[in-house]
């Protein structure tokens, strides 16, 4: 039963050497389409925060840690704010960063090849002032020390866009340039009459000033009006008693005005990235606020510069589905197959007509070759002298049987048994040929006499 299996089942040594090259050619082109096509997320990214105790900086770390549970390091990278990081990612010095509203327009985002990942949280005006110096209407800061920050932040522009609605010119104040927290020390000392902060209520500083004595925050009671007036403004309510509701801090609601920041980054950021920054947005800022409801945030709205496509199909059908039961990385590779299956599609089907001819070839020609050794016998009995022929049938003959027995040896497949015997009837038939030519030539009969 053994020799009979042996000589039934298909040959699986020939199709490894017929079909390997073929297997080799479409695993290559299958690596390489996964590696250019579609590469591999990156192992790190670069994220562009703000100044030193700013909310800017707080969430980046809050990313950071997300990200590194999936094994990605998120380098956070200090700057002085919202203008300066748009600078560093125009650059290419940093792939995301925090950007606050009316920074930038969207043709001018297009330019330089960035795109929004959503608008995360408001970032209200506040100015702070020394008790005594606080104005009802901004027009009356003519005159005093007022620090607007660096002009790599977004608050000196902002700022001057606020004085412009007032009629107020910026050289009619003393705008200073000092960043966050000396500033702070100097309103708290009393070398400036009053600071200007955009941020989330979350950074420090804020928390700080809302809390000490002799330190006012300034409302903005034509908060709806600015709105209009600059659309990238919105107007949120500081709830009195959201400070601390035991000493009712503060002691009424304050209307303020604020931007929105937003996750900006490079247009080539890798689009797996772009679904993780984003579920890592929705589980920062997806909760209730000071000025936020559950769920407002993070948004597709408030932003002027373009979504790109990933993020704007996570806030209309949430994660990808892979994303919501398995690992990052796990889930990435699934959806990257897709790659895999256009190019096996695309060698698969023409060189799937190829392997069976060639596989084949390769069983026929163990016994092809053998059809060339018969030819050499009968083109050596055919140049055999006369004299000689006897000697040269009798090789002949030892040849064939020699050839015969390696015949006898070959092991090939069921279906190709047909051409075994058929070489073997050839072996026979030649051999004939050659005994043929070993026996003596008839003697002739002699001719008749006369009588």
């Amino acid at each position: 039963m053994g020799r009979v299996r042996k000589f039934t089942q298909f040959s699986l040594r020939d199709l490894v050497a017929t079909a390997g090259p073929t297997v080799g050619l479409i695993a290559a082109a299958c690596l390489l389409a996964y590696l250019l096509v579609d590469p591999s997320p990156p192992r790190s990214a670069r994220l562009a925060t703000g100044q030193e105790n700013s909310a800017y900086e707080e969430f980046g770390k809050q990313y950071a840690a997300k990200l590194k549970k999936e094994g990605i390091t998120l380098t956070l990278v200090r700057s002085l704010g919202s203008a300066h990081n748009l600078q560093l990612l125009r650059e290419g010095k940093v792939d995301i960063a925090f950007v606050q509203s009316g920074s930038t327009d969207q043709a001018e985002s297009e330019r330089a090849g960035l795109v929004s990942l959503g608008s995360l949280f408001t970032e209200p005006v506040w100015l702070f002032m020394r008790e005594g110096a606080a104005p009802a209407q901004l027009s009356e800061l003519k005159g005093k020390g007022v620090n607007v920050g660096p002009e790599g932040t977004g608050v000196p522009k902002l700022f001057r866009a606020v004085l412009a609605a007032n009629g107020v010119e910026p050289d009619e104040l003393r705008l200073g340039a000092l960043e966050n927290t000396p500033a702070t020390m100097a309103l708290v000392g009393g070398a400036i009459d009053g600071l200007v902060f955009s941020s989330a209520p979350e950074e420090p500083l804020i928390q700080m000033l809302l809390r000490t004595p002799g330190i006012r925050l300034v409302d903005f009671p034509q908060a709806e009006a600015y709105t209009r007036r600059l659309p990238f403004l919105s107007h949120v309510v500081l709830p009195r008693g959201i400070v601390d509701l035991a000493s009712d801090n503060p002691s009424r609601d304050h209307r303020l005005i604020a931007p929105t920041a937003t996750m900006v980054a490079r247009e080539d950021l890798h689009p797996a990235l772009v679904d993780l920054l984003v579920q890592a947005a929705s589980q920062i800022h997806g909760g209730t606020g000071w000025f936020q409801q559950q769920g407002q945030f993070p948004s597709a709205r408030y932003t002027e510069i373009a979504v790109a496509r990933e993020a704007a199909k996570f806030y209309k059908d949430g994660p990808p589905l892979l994303q919501r039961y398995m690992s990052f990385w796990l889930a990435n590779f699934f959806d990257r197959m897709w790659v895999l299956v256009v190019a096996l599609g695309a060698l698969l089907i023409p060189l799937s007509r190829v392997v069976p001819p060639l596989y084949v070839w390769r069983i026929r020609s163990r016994l092809y070759r053998w059809y060339g050794q018969l030819r050499v016998v009968e083109q050596e009995l055919a140049e055999a002298p006369a004299q000689r022929r006897a000697e040269i049938c009798g090789a002949l003959l030892a040849r064939l049987d020699e050839i015969e027995g390696l015949v006898n040896q070959i092991s090939i497949p069921l279906p190709f048994a047909d051409a075994l015997y058929s070489l073997r009837s050839h072996i026979q038939f030649v051999r004939q040929r050659v005994l043929a030519a070993m026996a003596p030539a008839p003697e002739s009969a002699p001719a008749p006499g006369p009588e």
